[in-house]
């Protein structure tokens, strides 16, 4: 089982300073950074470092990863946040856990004693509301349904029909970019899929600028969790 650490930047060359010199190479056959066109040196840190490289030609995190999958060399990708809102020491416990034969392995903020240190009242409350409703209404069994920090089987993407593009409409009506992580959560629950979660706390960013819309997201992802069950067979 080859694995890939896929790292999403835009301007995050002081997260990338703090966090990358944590991460042991020989924990993942591949560390491949997708760069949103960065402007402040983050794009020449991963290569002085020589970490594979994409070059983002569209906006959003979904792009991020549809861009990137050609060179992904893992069966397993592991989404990880450069921000320091993800932990690097998990990253093995990550890999451990896929090879018992899971189809996705969640970083949750919210399991057993784990906190987020990055949380605000809105946000804490969202991440609650939204987990809670992908529970009630497509049969998960999630604590946190919502963070990037998690590893999936690359062949999932195709399999859940990731790369479609059914964002199209939300994105339109909410004027907003959507990632994958929400949609992912429902699909893997509607399908049955065998999913594990291990708990890891959140600290709180380093560096860059905060990136989420909090009304335009809420609104985008609500709609896709009231509609995917007659949307996605």
């Amino acid at each position: 089982m080859k694995t890939t650490l896929l790292i999403p930047t835009m301007n995050e060359i002081e997260g990338l300073r703090a966090i990358m010199p944590k991460i042991d190479p020989n924990w993942v056959d591949q560390i491949l950074i997708v760069d949103a066109n960065s402007t402040d040196g983050t794009i020449e840190y991963a290569k002085e470092h020589g970490y594979d490289i994409v070059i983002q030609e569209s906006n959003g995190l979904r792009q991020a990863y549809l861009e990137s999958l050609e060179s992904v060399v893992g069966d397993v990708i592991i989404f990880f946040s450069p921000d320091g809102n993800s932990i690097p020491e998990k990253i093995p416990e990550l890999v451990e856990k896929m090879r018992e034969g899971y189809d996705m392995v969640i970083v949750s903020r919210y399991k057993d004693d784990a906190k987020s240190e990055d949380d605000d009242f809105i946000t804490a409350f969202g991440n609650w509301m939204f987990t809670n409703l992908i529970n009630v209404v497509h049969g998960g069994k999630y604590t946190d349904a919502m963070v990037m920090f998690r590893a999936i089987k690359k062949n999932l993407i195709k399999d859940l029909e990731l790369d479609r593009d059914w964002t199209y409409w939300p994105e339109k009506i909410f004027f907003t970019k959507m990632c994958w992580m929400p949609v992912l959560s429902i699909r893997s629950a509607l399908r049955k899929l065998k999913v594990g979660e291990i708990p890891g706390d959140e600290p709180p960013r380093i560096g860059g600028e905060r990136k989420l819309q909090v009304v335009r997201w809420g609104s985008a992802y609500m709609s896709q969790v009231l509609t995917e069950r007659f949307l996605f067979r």
